[in-house]
């Protein structure tokens, strides 16, 4: 990728922000400045679906449900490709051309170089879709505020129930990068914490792979009671796929995506994700809460898809930043995006997509996670009742104790 094609991708993502800003901003057309957001996701590859377009809804849906203000938000979006050169890119290119803050950034990779770059620019980074845990432990930055459960607060929700209800052997499928990594090494944590063991893994090029057989094969040899997929995306979706034409259940092997999400489920099938087990922080259907936001977001999602847990912590996070904007001031938190950042960790958060909870001073977001399991058709009474509920993770026992992290600038 070139200098003038990761440009190109910028200003093309500028130049659809300009047909979000009419639809996703507040009152106060006479500000000289608006505040400026941008959407920096996967819109075209294999987390397309799980991030993407619908981040951007979400983002949209968050403006416009925090209202009047008194100033103008607009929303920006592009394109990071998945590459971390392209993502850091435009992410200096928006942050030096007035974007003041940074959403979503679901490759942990990029995530982390934009979240030491938005620390550079004194800027703010809310990251609702990376899942390294990382980003609160040597990679945290006091401009950024990580929303997305992340590969220790996934881990900690599935493997624990399942592992406490008897599944003490696993194996691990594993996407060979940071992401990857991270979430098979906090699957072995938990496991080992409840008694159980990872009796082997397999490691794969990502992205280059799409036949998983041999692995499922050389798991299934080891006769595990769980293959922990430490994938996510096409690449979950297709273990699934491959793993359900080998007869995993009917071995009583159970699979867990330990990053899932609803959308992969309704792609799957029910005939094929049945018993898959997940986390999500925010299904549509879980309380009045969640059914109302799913009740304002109807009609606008891409392809008319129920948001997942990434797309409903974009709106948590990019709502909760606004409250922050409008608490100090939109002067303030444009001069300082340290200081937007401290602002989200005074407020207390509370929205229709995660509940109350709050912003740790690592940045880390504080919410309840939940265990789902994906029904037999039978049970399902409609294209989206997909999942029922299985555990709940409190939101003191779901994230990593900060004392764990390691976070360099709270060690002063």
């Amino acid at each position: 990728m070139t200098r003038r094609a990761a440009l190109g991708a910028a200003l093309a993502g500028m130049a659809a922000g300009q047909g979000a800003r009419a639809q996703g901003q507040t009152q106060g057309q006479g500000q000289a400045a608006p505040l400026r957001i941008g959407v920096l996701t996967d819109m075209s590859g294999p987390y397309r679906d799980i991030s993407g377009p619908n981040c951007v809804v979400a983002a949209r849906q968050a403006i416009q449900d925090f209202g009047q203000a008194g100033f103008a938000v607009e929303l920006l979006q592009a394109d990071h490709q998945n590459k971390a050169d392209v993502g850091v890119n435009i992410a200096r290119q928006w942050f030096d051309q007035g974007v003041d803050a940074i959403l979503e950034v679901n490759n942990s990779a990029i995530a982390l170089a934009v979240s030491n770059l938005a620390r550079e620019k004194n800027k703010v980074h809310l990251n609702s879709g990376a899942a390294s845990s990382d980003l609160t432990g040597p990679g945290c930055s006091p401009n950024m505020v990580h929303w997305t459960t992340d590969a220790w607060a996934n881990a900690q929700s599935t493997g624990g129930p399942l592992a406490r209800a008897g599944a003490k052997r696993w194996y691990c499928i594993t996407a060979d990068y940071a992401f990857g990594h991270s979430v098979q090494r906090e699957v072995t944590r938990v496991v080992r914490a409840n008694g159980g063991e990872v009796v082997g893994s397999s490691v794969y090029p990502f992205p280059q792979t799409t036949d998983f057989s041999s692995f499922l094969v050389t798991a299934a040899a080891l006769k595990p009671d769980v293959i922990a997929l430490c994938n996510a995306g096409v690449d979950m979706i297709n273990c699934v796929k491959q793993g359900q034409e080998f007869g995993l259940a009917g071995r009583r092997i159970r699979v867990a995506a330990m990053i899932g999400f609803i959308v992969d489920v309704r792609t799957l099938g029910l005939p094929t994700a049945e018993g898959l087990s997940l986390t999500e922080s925010y299904y549509w259907d879980l309380d009045d809460r969640s059914r109302a936001l799913a009740a304002r977001l109807k009609g606008k999602t891409v392809n008319g898809v129920q948001i997942n847990s990434v797309q409903a912590q974009a709106y948590s996070c990019a709502l909760h930043y606004l409250k922050a904007v409008q608490a100090i001031g939109p002067a303030r938190a444009k001069a300082s995006g340290l200081e937007a950042v401290e602002a989200m960790k005074r407020l207390p958060t509370d929205d229709d997509a995660l509940g109350p909870g709050l912003v740790r001073a690592d940045g880390r977001k504080l919410h309840p996670t939940h265990l789902f399991e994906a029904k037999a058709p039978a049970e399902s009474r409609g294209p989206w009742d997909l999942l029922k509920h299985v555990a709940t993770t409190p939101a003191d026992q779901a994230f990593r104790p900060v004392a764990e992290g390691g976070c360099p600038f709270l060690k002063g």
